[in-house]
């Protein structure tokens, strides 16, 4: 593949694992800005931050544009959508792709491919996702500069227990819905509650089960694997139903 020929003086690559703190800095920069866009991988990730950019410019400044809600007041400068429902012909100071490594995906790789190649802000453009996209971006725009982020916290195996003996604070990651359902269930007779986020909820039920979790009502969460594409909950123990 050739490399691209566009100028690239503005385009920023910021790498690394997950819980490093990059679509924080992402929406700080933004902020700097006065106008700006991002586009991110899940429709519950976008209401996360949207809210997020909401609270620090006032709801009239900012949009939301998903599959499933549209948010568009007409003083709005920030922009927060999924990577699919970017509206691109709006010229913007800033924009960030995140999660750019799902340019690898069967099925969704091909838009986010695009967004990596044409989605430009006038005056800054971040492009956030793990550390494997430095080779692609390297070879694709000779000379980009890439920030390499450190985890902010340490992973570790902690071994196996029964559902029902998970510690506070856990995510117990299902794959499938009655997975979800039938594991939420148990806990919620076992050990007294349990929140539920999947894709298939409406994004009312789902942002309600987030704010559930998050405001401790609730010490345990059951969701599908999307919880992992660059959600941020206060989770302190990870665990999966199956392998």
């Amino acid at each position: 593949m050739p490399p691209l020929s566009a100028n690239i003086s503005n385009v920023r690559a910021v790498l690394g694992p997950t819980n490093t703190g990059k679509t924080h800095f992402a929406v700080e920069r933004m902020l700097a800005h006065r106008t700006g866009m991002i586009g991110l991988p899940l429709r519950l990730l976008a209401r996360e931050v949207y809210q997020r950019i909401v609270s620090q410019a006032g709801p009239q400044a900012v949009a939301l544009v998903t599959g499933e809600e549209r948010i568009v007041p007409p003083t709005a400068r920030y922009w927060v959508a999924t990577v699919e429902a970017m509206p691109l012909s709006m010229p913007v100071d800033f924009m960030a792709v995140d999660e750019i490594q799902t340019a690898t995906d069967l099925t969704r790789g091909h838009v986010f491919s695009d967004r990596i190649l044409n989605a430009r802000g006038n005056h800054e453009t971040l492009l956030l996702g793990a550390a494997t996209m430095a080779p692609v971006l390297r070879r694709l725009m000779p000379g980009i500069e890439i920030i390499e982020r450190p985890r902010l916290s340490n992973l570790f195996y902690a071994g196996s227990k029964k559902i029902t003996r998970q510690p506070q604070r856990s995510a117990i990651v299902a794959f499938s819905q009655n997975e979800v359902y039938a594991i939420a269930e148990l806990v919620r007779r076992e050990r007294g509650g349990a929140a539920v986020v999947m894709g298939a909820l409406s994004p009312r039920t789902r942002n309600a089960q987030v704010e559930l979790y998050q405001n401790g009502d609730v010490d345990f969460l059951v969701a599908t694997d999307a919880i992992g594409m660059g959600l941020n909950l206060d989770v302190h123990h990870v665990a999966f139903s199956t392998m």
